[in-house]
C-alpha cells in the first residue's frame, strides 16, 4: 500500500507540474488571468504531493521493507534510524526524488509570494519552474522508480517493477546491502542536501530572468526580486562544497581535501558562474550596465546546475561521488539542449533592448574591476569545464579515455586566483564612473606598505619560494584593504555620532548589510586561500612500517607506535584502531588513534585518520595496513598539514558574511509594509 501511495503521489505531482506549465503558457498567450492563477495554485500543490512521496519512501526505509529494491540497496538491519532516513539521498532514484521535493518546495514558495507588482512575471516563472520540476519527476516516474519491488521469476531472474509481472513472485531479502560506508560520515550526510538546495535555489533567479526576457522588462526589477534567492542559493552551494571538502579530508584517507574529482568540479562550476553573477548584478543595480552579461551568467548557472546533476547521475564520469551508470543520460542531454536553446533564443531576441545607459569610462572604475573579476571567474570555469569533458572527448575521438590530473588544474587556476586576490585588494578603494591612478594609489598606500611585512617574515624564516611569497603577500594585501574599509567607516561614524568605536562598527554593518557582508565574505576568501596555500605548498608526508614501540619522525614530531586493537561492534562493524603517542621536542603532547572501520553489511571499509589539530597545523595519521595478528607490524602514512584549519575557519566566515548580506534590514521591511498598505487602500 505505502509503495503505491508514494509512487502515485509522484505521478500526480508530475501531472500537476505539467498542467501548471501548460496553463501558465496558455493563460499568458490568451490573456486569461484565471488560467495563470490556476497555474500558480498548481505550483503550490506540487510540494504537498512530493512530500507524500518522500514521506512514503522514508517510512519504507525506516521500517526495512526490503522487497523494495531501493530500500534493499541502501539500508540494512544494522543501520541506525537516522542513517536510514538519510539513505533517502544515498542512491540514484532516491536522490532524484529528493531533488524534485526540494524543487517543488522552492517553486511553491515562489508561488506564494506577493505578485501584485510583478503579475506579468508570474506565468513565465511558473512555466520555467514547473518544466524543470516535471523533467525531474519524469525521471522518477518513468526511469528511476524508488518504489519498484523485487520480483523473482521461476528461472530465478530478478525483475524490478511496481506491480507483479506475469509468472513472478515477490522476493523479500532477509537484509539489505546497507549504505556505502563513505556516506555514513556526518559530513556526507549533510553535504548532498546542501548542494541540492544550492542547485534548486538557482532555478528561481533563472526563472525570473527568463520572465524578464519574455515580457521585455529591461530594468533591474527581476534582479531585485531574486537577490535573496540568489544569496540563499549561493550560501547553500558554498556550504555544500565546504562540507564536501571536510568529508574528503576526514574519510578518504589521502591527507587532502580536494582532488579535482570530476564530480567535485561539476558542483564547483555553477558556484563559479553564480559568484560572478552576484558581483556583476551590483553593477547593473548601481549603473544600469552589464545587462547582457548578467543574463548570460544566470542562464549559464542554470545550465551548469543541470549539467552537474547530469554528470553525477549518468555514470559518464569516474568518481567516488558518482552513481552507477544509468539510462537517464540522454534525457538530461535533451533537456539541457532544449532549455539552453530556448534561453539563448530569448536573449538574442531581446538583445537590443538590454543595452545599458552607461559605458565603461575608466579601467580603474569599480564597474571595470567587477567585469575583470567576472572574466577571471569565467577563466577558472573554462579550465574546469575543459578538464571535465576532455576525457570524454578523447575517448570519443581516439577510443582511449585520457584523464587530466591535479597539476593541470593547479597550474591553470593558480594565476587566475592570484588575479582575483589582487582585485579584492584594489576594488574596495575604487569608485563608480571614473577613478584615477593617483586617487587609487593614495587610498591603498597604507594597506600596501603593511602587506609587505608578510613576505618579509617568510624570508626571515627561510622561505624563499616565490609563489608562496606572492600568494601570502596578495592575501595579506586583500585582507588589510578589506579591514581598512571597516576601520574607515567605523571611524567616520564615530566622529559623526560620538559613538564608541565598537558600537559604530556594529551599526555600520547593520545599516549597510549588503556591503559589509560582502567584505566579510572577502575575509573568508582570504582565510581559505591562506589554508589552501599552507597545505598545497608546505604539506610534508612520510610512511613507514612499524613494530610495537618503534617510531616515525615528521618535521618536529615523533610518533611512537604503542598498540593496535580490534573492537567488534555487535553485527555492525569491526573497528581496528591503532594508538600512537605524539612527541614534540621530546615532550609528550598528544595521542592519535587512526582506525579502519569494516562494515559487514556493505562489505567495505572506511579509513578514519587520527588527527592532532591546532589552529596552525594538523598532524594527520592513517592506518594503512597491518599484520594479521595485529601485533607484529603496522604501516602508517603521516601527513603534516600547515594552516589547513584556516580553510574551515574561512568557510565559517564565508557563511557568516553571506547571512549578514542576505538578512533583511529594518528599512527594507518597513518599506515593504508601507507599499503593501498602499496597495490595500487602492480600490
Amino acid at each position: 500500500m505505502i509503495p503505491n501511495v508514494g509512487y502515485f503521489a509522484s505521478v500526480f505531482a508530475f501531472g500537476v507540474a505539467l498542467y501548471a506549465a501548460v496553463a501558465a503558457w496558455y493563460g499568458s498567450r490568451k490573456g486569461k488571468l484565471a488560467w495563470v492563477e490556476s497555474a500558480r495554485r498548481a505550483m503550490v500543490l506540487t510540494w504537498p504531493l512530493t512530500s507524500i512521496s518522500v514521506l512514503a519512501l522514508i517510512i519504507l526505509l525506516v521500517t526495512g521493507r526490503y522487497e523494495i529494491y531501493y530500500v534493499a540497496s541502501v539500508t540494512s538491519n544494522s543501520m541506525p534510524t537516522y542513517l536510514k532516513i538519510t539513505a533517502l539521498w544515498g542512491g540514484q532514484s532516491g536522490s532524484l526524488l529528493f531533488w524534485s521535493w526540494l524543487m517543488a518546495a522552492f517553486a511553491s514558495a515562489a508561488g506564494l509570494r506577493k505578485w501584485d507588482r510583478d503579475r506579468e512575471f508570474l506565468p513565465w516563472v511558473a512555466l520555467v519552474t514547473m518544466a524543470t520540476l516535471a523533467f525531474f519527476l519524469s525521471l522518477t516516474v518513468f526511469f528511476e522508480n524508488p518504489f519498484a519491488r523485487i520480483w523473482q521469476t521461476a528461472s530465478g531472474e530478478q525483475v524490478y517493477a511496481l506491480f507483479q509481472p506475469a509468472d513472478a513472485l515477490l522476493f523479500v531479502p532477509y537484509d539489505g546491502l546497507g549504505l556505502n560506508p563513505l556516506l555514513r560520515h556526518p559530513g556526507m550526510i549533510i553535504h548532498p542536501p546542501m548542494l541540492y538546495l544550492g542547485f534548486v535555489s538557482f532555478v528561481i533567479p533563472y526563472a525570473f530572468a527568463i520572465a524578464a526576457l519574455q515580457t521585455g522588462r529591461s530594468d533591474d526589477r527581476w534582479i531585485r526580486i531574486t537577490r535573496r534567492w540568489t544569496l540563499v542559493a549561493w550560501i547553500f552551494l558554498t556550504l555544500g562544497l565546504i562540507l564536501g571538502g571536510r568529508w574528503a579530508y576526514d574519510v578518504l584517507g589521502w591527507g587532502g581535501y580536494w582532488g579535482w574529482d570530476p564530480v567535485e568540479i561539476s558542483a564547483l562550476m555553477p558556484w563559479l558562474a553564480g559568484t560572478a553573477f552576484l558581483h556583476s548584478v551590483v553593477v547593473q543595480e548601481k549603473r544600469g550596465m552589464l545587462k547582457h552579461w548578467n543574463m548570460v551568467l544566470v542562464i549559464l548557472t542554470y545550465a551548469l546546475v543541470i549539467l552537474g546533476t547530469f554528470f553525477t547521475r549518468s555514470g559518464l564520469l569516474s568518481s567516488v561521488h558518482a552513481f552507477a551508470e544509468s539510462a537517464i543520460g540522454p534525457m538530461f542531454l535533451a533537456f539541457i539542449s532544449i532549455m539552453s536553446a530556448a534561453s539563448l533564443f530569448l536573449l538574442i531576441k531581446r538583445w537590443d533592448e538590454l543595452k545599458g545607459d552607461e559605458q565603461l569610462r575608466s579601467v580603474l572604475s569599480r564597474e571595470s574591476l567587477f567585469l575583470i573579476n567576472n572574466l577571471l571567474f569565467m577563466g577558472i570555469l573554462v579550465v574546469c569545464l575543459w578538464g571535465v569533458i576532455f576525457p570524454l572527448i578523447s575517448e570519443l575521438i581516439t577510443g582511449t579515455k585520457l584523464t587530466i590530473g591535479e597539476p593541470f588544474y593547479e597550474l591553470a587556476v593558480g594565476p587566475l586566483l592570484a588575479g582575483l586576490l589582487l582585485l579584492m585588494a584594489i576594488a574596495p578603494s575604487s569608485t563608480y564612473g571614473r577613478t584615477s591612478w593617483r586617487r587609487l594609489v593614495f587610498a591603498i598606500r597604507i594597506p600596501f606598505l603593511l602587506s609587505l611585512l608578510a613576505p618579509s617574515i617568510f624570508i626571515i624564516r627561510g622561505i624563499f619560494t616565490w609563489y608562496a611569497l606572492l600568494g601570502y603577500w596578495l592575501a595579506t594585501f586583500a585582507a588589510l584593504t578589506t579591514l581598512s574599509e571597516f576601520c574607515r567607516g567605523a571611524w567616520a561614524r564615530r566622529q559623526r555620532h560620538g559613538e564608541s568605536l565598537l558600537s559604530a562598527l556594529g551599526k555600520l554593518i547593520v545599516r549597510n548589510r549588503r556591503r559589509y557582508g560582502g567584505y566579510l565574505v572577502h575575509l573568508g576568501v582570504v582565510l581559505l586561500v591562506v589554508g589552501i596555500m599552507g597545505i598545497e605548498m608546505f604539506q610534508t608526508e612520510t610512511q613507514g612500517t612499524l613494530a610495537l614501540g618503534e617510531q616515525i619522525t615528521i618535521g618536529r614530531y615523533v610518533l611512537i607506535y604503542d598498540d593496535l586493537q580490534h573492537y567488534p561492534q555487535e553485527d555492525v562493524r569491526l573497528n581496528t584502531r591503532a594508538t600512537l603517542s605524539v612527541y614534540r621536542h621530546g615532550k609528550l603532547v598528544d595521542e592519535v588513534n587512526p582506525r579502519v572501520d569494516y562494515y559487514y553489511d556493505a562489505r567495505q571499509s572506511m579509513t578514519i585518520p587520527g588527527l592532532r589539530s591546532t589552529l596552525l597545523n594538523d598532524l594527520y595519521v592513517i592506518l594503512w595496513e597491518w599484520e594479521s595478528n595485529g601485533l607484529e607490524a603496522a604501516t602508517f602514512k603521516v601527513y603534516h598539514n600547515p594552516l589547513v584549519n584556516f580553510m574551515w575557519l574561512g568557510g565559517v566566515v564565508f557563511i557568516l558574511g553571506t547571512v549578514v548580506a542576505a538578512w533583511p534590514s529594518h528599512a527594507s521591511l518597513g518599506g515593504r509594509r508601507s507599499m503593501l498598505r498602499k496597495l490595500e487602500r487602492q480600490p
